[in-house]
């Protein structure tokens, strides 16, 4: 049997043909302003030399005009989004034509100058092309970085949110009390009652605002400023010139080890309040669909997992700012979420979901997402070891690689020099002398002047030193009876 022939992929049509049918099937109107100009991408804002974006978010309680009206733009910014990207997959499923954000937008026009939608206008239009540039960089994640396609927002499903960018709100600073003031939103006349818990930047005017409302009925907004972050006075080990380092292990037995034994505990909040989530589902599931009792439980429910969600960011906040405060150098590893996750099938199911469920509440990934930048606004250095370094089953005295363990192997002894270990303690030791390793090298190959980065990753260190990097990809220490000895996973 012959080979059989590839299909060519389908060329994209371009030129005037193009333009025809944007203009005749798909209803897009031309460029009206500005015609001898020639079009430019829109460039995205730039923030200041030296400064770092940092989100402010506030409560407030909005009045019932002003719920009302930011109903309708939930709604819009729902219906836009929706409508731009039915507009763009027919383009191209049907007539191979690309259509990007400077067309959806004057498609934006014609939808507002339509009868049937005129209701449109009775929002910003900020907000709305705002929701078009959400599906612009939807479409640009799918097509570089390899995310999913875009998908359809749903009432009910999706997060009711609105941006506004400078022209779509107005700022008066209180000059009483510095870093508050009064925010007026497009469309609304009165300011929104915003529950000031803490002060932005003094003279610093809002990049953007976002505007959301959760599960359970509560509205908050997000300030997007630029803010000069000073950093933190260097630490140092006591009676020694290098830098403090603290190696982090991250678990489930304990949330976080430390290096010199301290450990914080698994808040496991599933848990906690497993017995009343369990009583409001029972009570969802005995309440007829769409009556107002069932929308009551289903409010209850929202604020319980509000409730969960709020105390974790409280005690990660707390616990990564101690961290980054006390310590120059905070070394943990390279751990694959994504792939810890991954549900099982057969025996066993029921125990693995039990462990995903404790993995998603510990929030592994949240924690290390601060780490990372709050080390980037106080000068503190996060090295990230790689995934299959065995600190878990090397000895911290000697050096040694021990044999591979169950996850409940708590405490183990090692053959070579028959030292007791902690489990956790001796990753969490094993973690902190690597990751002073790989951070010596990068500062040794450094030029004068320089600084070392917020974020030091083995994997990506081919860049500061190819010893670093053959290091970091044995696993291994470069001295010590474990040198150059193969590496397995954990």
């Amino acid at each position: 049997m012959g080979e059989t022939a590839e299909r060519p992929e389908p060329t994209a049509v371009r030129g005037e043909e193009a333009q025809r049918i944007k203009r005749e099937v798909l209803g897009i109107g031309d460029r009206r302003k500005h015609r001898t100009r020639e079009a430019r991408p829109l460039r995205p804002h730039v923030k200041e030399p030296h400064t770092h974006h940092r989100l402010y978010r506030f409560r407030f309680y909005p009045t019932e005009e002003q719920a009302r009206q930011l109903e309708r733009t939930f709604g819009a910014c729902r219906w836009v989004y929706n409508e731009g990207l039915a507009l763009r997959s027919e383009a191209w499923e049907r007539h191979r034509v690309r259509v990007g954000f400077a067309e959806t937008c004057r498609a934006l026009t014609g939808w507002k100058r339509a009868e049937g939608t005129a209701w449109l206008r009775e929002v910003s239009s900020t907000v709305l092309q705002q929701s078009l540039r959400h599906l612009d960089q939807a479409y640009k994640r799918f097509f570089i970085s390899g995310a999913r396609h875009p998908q359809r927002k749903r009432k009910g499903r999706s997060r009711d949110a609105a941006v506004y960018v400078r022209t779509g709100f107005r700022w008066v600073e209180d000059p009483k009390r510095p870093g508050t003031g009064l925010i007026t939103l497009a469309k609304q006349s009165r300011p929104l009652d915003v529950r000031w818990s803490r002060e932005l930047p003094a003279g610093v005017v809002p990049v953007r605002l976002s505007v959301t409302r959760d599960r359970a009925g509560r509205y908050f907004v997000s300030a997007l400023v630029e803010e000069r972050m000073a950093p933190l006075p260097a630490v140092f080990a006591p009676g020694t010139q290098e830098p403090k380092a603290v190696g982090v292990d991250l678990g489930l037995a304990a949330l976080v080890t430390l290096d010199d034994g301290t450990k914080y505990d698994h808040p496991r909040l599933l848990k906690r309040y497993a017995e009343k989530l369990a009583r409001c589902q029972r009570e969802l599931h005995r309440k007829a669909r769409g009556s107002r009792n069932r929308q009551k439980v289903r409010q209850r429910i929202a604020r319980l997992y509000a409730l969960i969600s709020d105390v974790r960011s409280d005690m990660l906040d707390q616990l990564t700012t101690r961290l980054v405060r006390e310590n120059q150098v905070l070394v943990v590893e390279d751990l694959s979420i994504a792939s810890l996750l991954r549900g099982a099938h057969g025996t066993g199911s029921r125990r693995k979901a039990r462990l995903n469920r404790m993995i998603t509440d510990a929030a592994w990934a949240e924690l290390l997402r601060k780490l990372r930048y709050k080390c980037a606004w106080y000068g503190r250095t996060l090295v990230i070891v790689g995934r299959f370094f065995p600190s878990t089953r090397r000895c911290s005295a000697c050096h040694a690689q021990g044999p591979k363990m169950a996850v409940s192997v708590r405490q183990w002894t090692c053959a070579a020099c028959g030292a007791a270990h902690d489990r956790d303690v001796n990753a969490a030791v094993n973690l902190r002398d690597e990751g002073l390793r790989l951070y010596k090298l990068v500062t040794d190959a450094l030029p004068p002047g320089h600084t070392v980065p917020p974020v030091l990753k083995a994997s990506e260190l081919e860049a500061w030193s190819p010893a670093a990097s053959s290091a970091a990809g044995r696993g291994a220490r470069t001295d010590g009876p474990s040198a150059g000895m193969p590496v397995e996973p954990v």
